[in-house]
């Protein structure tokens, strides 16, 4: 079990507060992990005792068509009398009313709760209503590459880290495919997306034509890096004789979100200092999961390059969106309180064109903030005007941003 400071750290300072922490994250991230780390913290490090820790998975058959009021009843008697009873309450949205049982707790008793989920319904108006200023979220994503990096060495010996690097690219960071043989990844992904789609979306909502669900999926996955709208969706089935009005293109892509599979990345104007409402880019929980879909092919790393940044910029809690200045675009312009950065992702720059291409569009912003021009091929290390050019590898081991 690899420690995982970036999320426990955070939580952990929340210990003994009144806010509910809430997890959340695509299936099999971590989240489950996560809990049992806080668990082990609380006994060691806090010397909370056996009985004061109350944990439950309510994704077990086990639960089955619990209610509310029976899970109320069953938490209920489970609280340490004379002594804060500490709550670890698993997939917790499989029990519909869960908000009420975890607020009436939270508000009638010393308890401190933790619940996970993988739909981003629990953020819904519900919770709002239930737990206003009563909670604290934390998205977990899958392994970065340092933890990665991390979680390989203590079972295996590494490579080098280019290699380890193009591993991690190709396999993703769940962190259960790390335990298996690299021909059963494509395998166990699938089976995470199946059960995302099938469970947190068509079960859920109710979809009837799941494959035009899964044709919408297949573009979004195919166009990863790439500005559409739902309308190029459409047109594009339309295309294939399948009819399916932006409404529902739109509707789907939402549930796709809410299930954590996809982020939507919106395009912002520098010179008009406004976010545009068109033309947005959508990524991947984990690039993993476009492979498992559509199979691995090696003209498409670029576009996984572009993935893994954007992930570890929002892990380090930066907003992100993709830049507009002009006509030009930059990958990504990052937002974090009072800072801001600038990056440039680019698999190789093979000629003088391409260079100034991809340097030029950053020296355009007239402001002083970090910019950086990201590659995988060979280079001289240095800046250019003051952007610093790093390998993509590099960048995301960095702790300077």
């Amino acid at each position: 079990m690899i420690y995982r400071p970036l999320y426990v750290d955070k939580i952990m300072a929340y210990t003994d507060t009144p806010f509910v922490k809430i997890l959340t994250g695509v299936r099999r991230c971590g989240k489950s992990t996560i809990l049992k780390m806080i668990m082990e913290k609380l006994r060691e490090e806090r010397n909370i005792s056996e009985n004061q820790i109350v944990s439950y998975r309510f994704d077990s058959m086990e639960y089955d068509d619990m209610t509310a009021k029976e899970m109320y009843t069953e938490l209920k008697g489970r609280l340490c009398q004379g002594k804060k009873t500490y709550f670890f309450l698993d997939e917790v949205q499989e029990i519909k009313g869960w908000e009420k049982v975890v607020n009436t707790l939270a508000s009638d008793y010393d308890v401190d709760l933790y619940v996970t989920g993988s739909n981003s319904c629990m953020m819904s108006s519900e919770i709002s209503t239930y737990l206003t200023g009563r909670y604290i979220a934390f998205h977990i994503y899958t392994l970065s590459f340092a933890e990665y990096l991390m979680f390989k060495s203590q079972y295996t010996s590494l490579e080098s880290r280019k290699e380890e690097f193009a591993n991690y690219i190709r396999l993703g960071g769940f962190p259960a495919i790390h335990l298996h043989d690299q021909e059963e990844v494509y395998t166990i992904v699938r089976d995470i997306y199946h059960s995302t789609i099938f469970s947190d979306i068509v079960k859920r909502s109710q979809i009837r034509k799941i494959d035009q669900l899964e044709r919408v999926v297949k573009y979004t996955f195919n166009n990863v890096g790439n500005t559409f709208s739902a309308k190029s969706i459409s047109d594009y089935l339309k295309a294939e004789r399948r009819s399916l009005d932006n409404e529902t293109v739109y509707s789907y892509l939402d549930k796709l979100q809410k299930a954590y599979l996809l982020h939507r990345c919106s395009r912002y104007d520098l010179q008009g200092k406004e976010i545009l409402k068109t033309q947005e880019k959508f990524y991947l929980a984990d690039t993993s999961l476009r492979y498992s879909v559509l199979g691995y092919q090696s003209d498409t790393v670029a576009a996984a390059l572009e993935n893994v940044v954007y992930l570890e910029l929002c892990r380090r809690g930066y907003r992100v969106y993709i830049g507009k200045i002009g006509d030009a675009e930059i990958d990504f312009v990052a937002e974090r309180r009072n800072e801001k950065l600038y990056v440039q992702v680019t698999q190789q720059i093979s000629s003088e064109k391409t260079e100034k291409r991809e340097y030029e569009r950053l020296l355009e912003i007239r402001d002083n903030y970090p910019k950086y021009v990201l590659r995988t091929d060979e280079f001289a290390s240095g800046n250019y005007k003051g952007i610093k050019t790093m390998h993509v590898a590099d960048f995301l081991l960095s702790e300077d941003f």
